[in-house]
């Protein structure tokens, strides 16, 4: 009896303990103007624009519909995209590119042919081509960036493609653009030469000497014929068995060094195993691989007389995991992704590695626009934001500026691949004496009291706080329904150096105000 009275205390004493410990979370969150790691590059909340399910056709274009403009534009489309403030959006591909030829989606469009598109198994009217991409990105108010095809394409047809949208007049491509009722040039700066071109799903695969050689000699080419554009090499893809992410992206490095400005990463991560905390922990190797790169990058340059940088490009990222296979894969509906919360977060967590190493990383492309594994999605008759556009759209219209290298000491978790997880993943930027200070607690259940701290200078004035959240880490936004948006909750009057702030469970929270 006494050996049963015994191991219930202990028994008790234990829930105790983790019930106190549970409760008792705390952590603090150090800022220093000094501590710098670089300037925020607006690029790096682009987007992405693919030939593939309804993205563009029924998504993007939809001529006919009485919710699209004289052009074919879906009206809330543009809204929405606007919303996101879109610097910068990359076409037509993805996998797509690499069997793409430019000059079917231009002219007339009677005169245009219709072609099987082999990445995606589906039919291209190319009833939209690159005029029709250049309306639309001016339209939203982005930048266009452009991938040619190194898959099945030809050195001259990336040659000319930039002539067409670059060359003011005079040669056969400048003429025909202005043919084709564009007369002043697109002035398209960022060309990626290529798409995962490392994988074996890609059309016209190559290995890594291939593909240097023959993109060496296509940016030899582009940039003659338009000097002032930036390129970017077709970095590892690094999934579904492409090749050794470091082995290809030193050759690449090797061969490019002196005409690329990019080098291009790609990441999705999923949550097939309903492991939510592991979930939490997909984006943990984002530094690691951007740290790894930028290795490579100085190993390259080392051999170049170059004075100009070579950044990273994280240009395909998202979570996808549900609608990746088989028949979820093909046809008119493919890859439409349905976002819940948890999903927002690690969206989050993403961006919040971007802008932790924004002396390297200059450009990121969320995989994509509308429809497919996107932030907007459409019927029809109707538009609704995923939970996914919230923490992009919050990032993207306030993160700007510098950003800081913030000290965090947060509890932790371990999972089977990352040991010491931090329940708190933070970037901070500061931009004209505003400091933005971007926080998720990855926590499932347990908000965390955090001590916010100054060693330079202090804050004052009403803090602005926005808040991504909702019932359930699975609740899902959908057509007259968003219960994961962004919620600006009640402002913090600050004065002084710290301030503490609550985080609650599996959130998202924005903190802004002023720093000096």
């Amino acid at each position: 009896m006494l050996r049963i009275i015994y191991y219930f205390l202990i028994a008790l004493m234990i829930g105790i303990s983790t019930t106190v410990q549970a409760a008792d979370l705390n952590a603090r969150i150090k800022i220093d103007t000094e501590r710098t790691i670089g300037e925020i590059n607006k690029n790096i909340y682009g987007n992405f624009a693919e030939h593939l399910g309804r993205c563009i056709y029924g998504g993007i274009y939809d001529p006919g519909s009485k919710l699209s403009n004289k052009m074919g534009f879906r009206k809330d489309v543009l809204k929405a995209a606007k919303g996101l403030n879109v610097p910068l959006l990359r076409w037509p591909g993805g996998n797509f590119v690499s069997g793409y030829h430019w000059e079917d989606g231009i002219g007339p469009k009677k005169n245009r042919p219709e072609r099987t598109d082999l990445a995606w198994h589906t039919p291209e009217p190319n009833t939209f081509g690159t005029d029709e991409f250049i309306d639309f990105c001016r339209a939203v108010g982005t930048e266009p960036y452009f991938a040619v095809n190194l898959g099945t394409g030809t050195l001259d047809e990336a040659r000319n493609w930039v002539e067409y949208c670059n060359v003011k007049e005079g040669p056969y491509y400048a003429e025909l653009r202005k043919k084709n009722g564009h007369t002043k040039p697109h002035n398209v700066m960022y060309w990626s030469l290529g798409n995962e071109m490392d994988g074996f799903w890609q059309m016209g695969h190559k290995n890594a000497d291939d593909y240097g050689k023959y993109a060496l000699e296509a940016a030899k080419l582009m940039k003659w014929t338009s000097p002032e554009i930036k390129l970017i090499a077709a970095g590892s893809s690094n999934f579904y068995g492409g090749a050794d992410p470091h082995g290809w992206n030193r050759v690449v490095l090797d061969y490019l060094k002196d005409y690329v400005d990019y080098i291009a990463l790609h990441k999705y991560v999923g949550n097939r195993d309903n492991d939510y905390y592991s979930f939490m922990a997909s984006t943990m190797d984002i530094d690691e691989r951007t740290s790894i790169v930028e290795g490579q990058i100085k190993e390259a340059l080392s051999k170049s007389r170059r004075k100009t940088p070579i950044y990273v490009a994280w240009d395909e990222y998202n979570v996808w995991y549900r609608a990746r296979g088989g028949a979820a894969a093909r046809g008119r509906n493919a890859l439409e992704e349905k976002y819940n919360l948890e999903d927002a977060l690690v969206v989050a967590g993403f961006l919040n590695a971007f802008i932790r190493n924004a002396h390297i990383v200059k450009m990121a492309n969320m995989a994509q626009l509308v429809n497919v594994i996107a932030p907007i999605f459409t019927s029809e008759t109707d538009m609704f934001r995923q939970t996914i556009y919230y923490p992009l759209a919050l990032y993207a219209n306030n993160s700007h500026g510098t950003a800081l290298d913030a000290f965090v000491d947060s509890p932790t978790y371990d999972t089977e691949q990352w040991k010491q997880v931090p329940y708190l993943d933070v970037s901070v930027a500061y931009n004209n004496d505003e400091v933005i200070i971007n926080v998720v607690n990855r926590h499932l259940e347990e908000s965390i009291n955090t001590e916010i701290i100054s060693q330079t200078g202090e804050f004052s004035g009403t803090f602005s706080v926005y808040e991504v959240n909702g019932p359930d880490v699975k609740t899902e936004n959908t057509f007259g329904s968003e219960p994961v948006k962004s919620v600006k909750k009640p402002g913090i009057k600050v004065k002084g150096n710290s301030f503490s702030y609550e985080f609650p469970p599996h959130s998202y929270v924005m903190i802004k105000g002023k720093l000096k």
